[in-house]
Formats: C-alpha cells, sequence, structure tokens
C-alpha cells in the first residue's frame, strides 16, 4: 500500500489544522479563491489532455463567453464542461452531505464534463475494448466494467477510514484510471473525484499542473505496475500548494515564498539541491506557474530536521 513519508504528512496535517482554524473565511475571499482555483483547474485539467486554450484564454470562454480564435469549438466546450463539473463539486460539499461514493454520481461526473462533447455516451460505461495513448496499461474489456465498477465502489466505502485523505484520494484516481470506465473523459472524471473526496474532508481545489504531464503520466505508469508511491506523492505536492495558497490569501501566515535562487543566497545549497529537497518532499514548496518557490521557515525547519537526525541519542 502506498504511503507517504511521515514527514509530509505531519506538515499537510499541520497546515490542514492551520486552515481550519481560520474558518470561515469571508465570503467574498472566499468566492474569489474558489473562482480562481476553478478556473486553474480547469485548465490544467484539460491541457493535460491534450487542450490547446491557455490559462487567460480558458478564463475568457468561461468569463466572457468569447470564442478564441484558432482553437476549436470542442476546445471550448470543454472549458464549459469542465467548470460546470467543478462548480458540481462545490455544490455538493456546501451540501456538507458527504455520503457515499456511488457508481450514480461518478457517471455523474463524467456526464458533466463532457456533457456537450460526448453527448451520446456521456454518464455511460464503454461497451468495447479501449487503450490509452502513450501507456503500456491495458485497461479491462468492457463487459468487464461493470463488475469492475462495483468492485471498485465498494473498496472505496471499505477503505475511506482507514486511509489518509490524501493517500486515498491519490489511490481512488488511480484506480478509476485503471479501470478507465468510459470511452473519453476518464483522466478529468478521475481527478474530479479525487478532489470531491479532498474536498470533503476540508481541503481546498487540488490542481495537478499541466507543466507536471510528464512526471503525471510516469507516476500513472509506475502505479500501473503497483507502485503508486510517485502519484501519491505528486497529489501530496498538489495538496500542500493549494493549502499554503489558501492560507496566504487567508493571512495566517508569515511565511514569504521566494524563488529557489533567492533562497540558495547565503546557503550551502544550490537551487537545483533545493528543487530536489521540494520534489522528494523533504522542503516544504509548490510551484508558482513554472518556478518552484519555498521560504526561510521552511528550510530553517529542513535543517532542524537534519540537525536531529545527526545528533547522538541521549542514554
Amino acid at each position: 500500500m502506498a504511503v507517504l513519508k511521515s514527514r509530509i504528512l505531519e506538515r499537510l496535517d499541520l497546515k490542514w489544522a492551520e486552515l481550519a482554524r481560520m474558518r470561515p473565511l469571508s465570503a467574498a475571499a472566499v468566492a474569489r479563491l474558489r473562482e480562481n482555483f476553478a478556473i486553474e483547474f480547469t485548465y490544467n485539467s484539460n491541457a493535460i489532455e491534450g487542450n490547446r486554450l491557455t490559462l487567460r484564454e480558458t478564463e475568457l470562454v468561461i468569463s466572457q463567453g468569447m470564442t478564441i480564435k484558432g482553437r476549436s469549438l470542442r476546445e471550448h466546450l470543454e472549458a464549459r464542461d469542465h467548470h460546470e463539473a467543478t462548480r458540481f463539486l462545490y455544490d455538493v460539499t456546501d451540501s456538507k452531505k458527504a455520503g457515499p461514493i456511488t457508481e450514480t454520481l461518478i457517471r455523474s461526473l463524467h456526464r458533466l464534463v463532457v456533457r456537450e462533447t460526448e453527448e451520446e455516451t456521456a454518464g455511460s460505461y464503454r461497451m468495447g475494448a479501449v487503450r490509452i495513448t502513450g501507456s503500456a496499461h491495458q485497461p479491462p474489456e468492457g463487459f468487464e466494467v461493470p463488475r469492475l465498477m462495483r468492485e471498485f465502489v465498494s473498496w472505496i466505502g471499505k477503505s475511506r477510514r482507514r486511509l489518509h485523505p490524501v493517500v486515498f484520494a491519490s489511490l481512488v484516481h488511480h484506480r478509476l484510471a485503471a479501470i478507465h470506465p468510459f470511452e473519453d473523459g476518464n483522466g478529468r472524471t478521475a481527478r474530479l473525484l479525487m478532489n470531491l473526496l479532498l474536498m470533503q474532508k476540508g481541503y481546498p481545489l487540488v490542481v495537478i499542473l499541466k507543466n507536471d504531464r510528464k512526471k503525471y503520466y510516469r507516476a500513472l505508469d509506475r502505479a500501473d505496475r503497483g507502485d503508486e508511491g510517485a502519484l501519491v506523492s505528486l497529489v501530496a505536492q498538489g495538496v500542500e500548494r493549494s493549502l499554503e495558497l489558501y492560507l496566504k490569501a487567508a493571512g495566517s501566515t508569515q511565511e514569504r515564498f521566494v524563488s529557489l535562487s533567492e533562497l540558495a543566497k547565503g546557503t550551502p545549497y544550490s537551487p537545483k539541491y533545493l528543487n530536489l529537497l521540494i520534489r522528494s518532499g523533504k522542503l516544504a514548496g509548490h510551484k508558482e506557474g513554472r518556478n518552484w518557490v519555498s521560504s526561510k521557515a521552511a528550510l530553517k525547519q529542513y535543517l532542524q530536521t537534519r540537525l536531529r537526525k545527526r545528533s547522538p541519542r541521549l542514554e
């Protein structure tokens, strides 16, 4: 079973608890954060699947109903559908009804995310075989899908309370993607379901960045071979990024996030090494655009952890 290193879990739990203490945030702040995250999530989730709309173009399509020259009708419809599906996640979590995950709910997510692009198959399990472009994983035959989905939903019910929410949501994502129950939209549906589970536990919306697309696909390939650790770590990075952005907006943190080149000044570490520390989960940090950022407080915490490990135990 894939697990996160204890230091990462502790860090996530501390930030989750800090955000919980700050709630309720102002209605204006919540509305602004939600819409920003919904557009960013829509852009990145669609871009991972090949949609060419930029982040700015995605915002214009969603917020102003604009038509972007040089982009296909399908790309516009995908943006609109995904944004509506994200709003559905907020509606479900706002209702405070953290009910069981059912096949009906999963099919509803799929129906929303492909409503205008795959109208005939939206919400319906595939009947035939399918291949995942660029992956060695061969999804099950179509006739197996109903049984596998029943087993999947049963596993969710049995596992939900015994796993850490971040680990659990990551595993759910992979297992749904591996079954690949729909003709199209499986990745988007899996990321929506993952987020629904996290949001029901009080986490902000989590975005897997388009810039991490290759890393994300490699993590899924490793998970297909039985090693889910890389995927869980990647999702954990997204969780930490969202928590930090929410805390920053709430004004509850004194940390100032800076580029790794700035953080490296006056230390024995290079920006490249700091980048490695973040990606391995040893140093708290997140991506802003294409660039990794961290803080002096996070680096200090990392150094203190190293010193404790090096110090001999007292007899």
